[in-house]
């Protein structure tokens, strides 16, 4: 008997847990609006400043691609939560993508597909090394040339659904190593995972 009331106990603190955070949020998820004219505009401004030789025209493309993919990708995760209960969703089955690097991985491919000649794609990965926290991936834009660390952040994830974008050396949350450097640290083929790119033959 005790053990049906401490599985209803947890049940019902799930759920309340889950209202509660969807409650929360819900300004944001319910409406998921277009991007309006000016986020577009800020982001194409910022890649532009990545440096002179980045071509306008492909920073606009790229920004109006970020926010418009990022809706898509929304519906298409069926958003409807915080990042967390999204992921746990994923987790238990009920979602079938979602997770940060899932949002990464798409929004990546997607951008390549242009094909810029002007602009480089980066895959980045934090808290790899930080068992308390959950690891976190993520799309980085960059002027060709240039490493992940010269880019600006392309985050869908971290609000749920809403493009967060920072420059690299101003995200005081997370600090982000190559992601190709984490993989290889943990195939054993690095010691430690260092913050320049290293390519394991």
């Amino acid at each position: 008997m005790r053990l049906i009331q401490r599985a209803v106990l947890l049940l019902f603190t799930c759920f309340a847990l889950s209202a509660l955070t969807a409650c929360s949020i819900s300004s944001v998820d319910t409406a998921r609006p277009t991007a309006e004219a000016r986020e577009v505009a800020a982001l194409a401004q910022q890649i532009r400043d990545l440096g002179p030789e980045v071509d306008s025209a492909e920073a606009s493309r790229a920004a109006q691609i970020a926010y418009e993919y990022t809706h898509q990708l929304s519906r298409q995760y069926e958003i409807i939560d915080s990042p967390l209960i999204h992921n746990a969703k994923v987790n238990a089955g009920l979602r079938e993508r979602g997770l940060c690097w899932h949002w990464a991985e798409d929004i990546e491919a997607r951008l390549k597909q242009e094909n810029f000649r002007t602009l480089t794609l980066h895959r980045a990965i934090a808290n790899h090394d930080k068992p308390l926290r959950i690891e976190h991936s993520t799309a980085i834009i960059s002027r060709a040339g240039d490493d992940l660390y010269q880019g600006i952040i392309l985050d869908p994830w971290r609000k749920g659904g809403v493009l967060f974008w920072s420059p690299v050396q101003e995200d005081h949350r997370y600090e982000w190593y190559p992601r190709e450097n984490v993989l290889a640290y943990k195939r054993g083929e690095l010691s430690e995972v260092p913050k320049q790119l290293i390519v394991v033959q």
